[in-house]
């Protein structure tokens, strides 16, 4: 995304826009994360790789058919200056017969292993949206620290003047002037760092929306949330899919150890063969066709198949720890993001009071200063104590839209199907169900396969 300076980035959000605008919403910047994310696109990539295991493994079912094509060219010097040319052609055809399920184990493992894949692009999906409701969040609370900013150093440069005007007319000393010149230096300083801070986070958003905010709109309204913790981290549970990743690596463990423990099972392979020979020093044609059964099975491999089933078995174990971890990590991840809901919420109530508070505070002050009753340094510290309460209330704004979100995505539900977002959402099923009968090339689903290929790299 290019740079481009505050000034014009305040034109583009609104700030100082003429006429109407083009607003964005919340939804807008999520729909727009979700088609422009790389993140999303190297994952799905990621899941179409698995499922060309499947049909790889698919494909170890099925005859293996090879061909042998071998010209020779003979000179002999032995006083005749005779040549020779004979041509071999051979086809072979193997084909598994029995391997105690070996295979099809492997294959029922893999289609476990595209499921996990399946939950962890969704959890993919839901970093990518949280990163967005982020940037979107925090381009807006920028703007309005932003706009406090300026507020608060044209209301500085309004106390430096009246401090100016009363120092002229004697009623205050030198000292109030300085101080309020060194408060409006400080606000200036302010507002620079708030400008870089705006800066930074539009560099962000469109690092993760893939296009420049335009007029953000404030959030409206909350997606809907479980009244409690306890039931948010039943749903959690039942629904987040780095359990639901969990539980398919697990499954595939499972398989893992049957196919471990079917090596110890002989293998029964067919194979037909038809070989050609032609040999024009001779003048002979020979051709050769045979069929044969072959059964292999181990007697002795030094411990290797019993120690291959033990491996298995701990790799099994060690997905049903990791399981129970994750299982703590959601749920504590729920209260996380509850805990975080509830203080941005108190904040925002304690914030309103003691804004009301610092707005009479301020005021009366004030009013007390042009009596001469307190002092420039007494109108400035109220100044302050009021722009810190608002500074405050933006960011517990900020805060509380944000922690809406991680709860959703704490419970696994931050995906573009629950927010009902509108959008063509990625099928992570229409590839696999294209590749995982192994179609060859010629074909009608091979023909498809190079359609959506050419497509996804258009």
């Amino acid at each position: 995304m290019r740079s481009y300076t505050i000034l014009g980035a305040a034109i583009a959000l609104g700030l100082a826009a003429s006429g109407p605008a083009r607003a964005d919403t919340l939804a807008d910047a999520l729909v727009s994360a979700y088609e422009n994310s790389g993140l999303l696109e190297q994952n799905r990539a990621l899941l179409r790789a698995a499922d060309e295991d499947v049909a790889q493994a698919v494909a170890a079912l099925r005859p293996v058919i090879n061909y042998t094509l071998r010209g020779e060219y003979t000179n002999i010097t032995d006083g005749t200056f005779e040549t020779n040319t004979s041509t071999t052609a051979q086809l072979t055809a193997d084909f598994l017969l029995y391997d105690a399920g070996a295979t099809r184990l492997s294959v029922e493992a893999l289609k476990e292993t595209v499921l996990a894949t399946r939950q962890t692009l969704i959890d993919i999906e839901q970093t990518v949206f949280i990163q967005a409701v982020s940037a979107y969040v925090r381009v807006r609370e920028a703007l309005e620290i932003v706009s406090l900013r300026q507020s608060n150093l044209r209301l500085i440069g309004q106390e430096l003047r009246a401090a100016q005007d009363r120092f002229e007319v004697g009623e205050v000393t030198r000292t109030d002037v300085s101080l309020a010149e060194a408060r409006l230096a400080e606000a200036r300083s302010d507002l620079a760092g708030a400008q870089g801070a705006l800066q930074q986070a539009i560099e962000e958003y469109g690092r993760v929306i893939g296009s420049e905010p335009r007029n953000l709109e404030a959030p409206r309204g909350r997606p809907q949330i479980p009244a409690s913790i306890p039931d948010a981290k039943a749903i959690a549970l039942r629904t987040h899919p780095d359990i639901r990743a969990s539980q398919r690596r697990i499954a595939a463990s499972e398989l893992r150890i049957r196919q471990a423990e079917a090596a110890v099972s002989p293998n029964i392979t067919a194979r037909a063969s038809l070989g050609i020979d032609e040999d024009d020093l001779n003048d002979r044609f020979d051709s050769t066709e045979s069929v044969g059964i072959t059964m292999s099975g181990p007697i002795y491999q030094g411990g290797a198949i019993s120690s291959g089933i033990r491996q298995a078995m701990n790799n099994r174990d060690a997905e049903r720890g990791n399981l129970l971890s994750i299982r703590r990590e959601v749920e504590a991840n729920v209260g996380v993001a509850y805990a975080s809901l509830q203080s941005a919420r108190a904040s925002q109530i304690a914030v309103d009071e003691q804004i009301r508070a610092a707005e009479i505070a301020f005021q009366g002050i004030r009013e007390e200063a042009t009596l001469g009753a307190r002092t420039t340094l007494d109108v400035l510290d109220a100044e302050q104590d009021l722009l810190d309460a608002r500074a405050s209330r933006i960011s517990a704004d900020a805060s509380e839209v944000i922690a809406v979100y991680q709860i959703l995505q704490s419970m696994g539900l931050l995906t573009a199907d629950h927010l009902g977002l509108g959008i063509q959402a990625y099928d992570p099923a229409a590839y696999y169900n294209l590749v995982n009968e192994a179609p060859v090339v010629r074909s009608e689903q091979g023909r498809a396969l190079d359609r959506v290929l050419r497509a996804i790299g258009d």
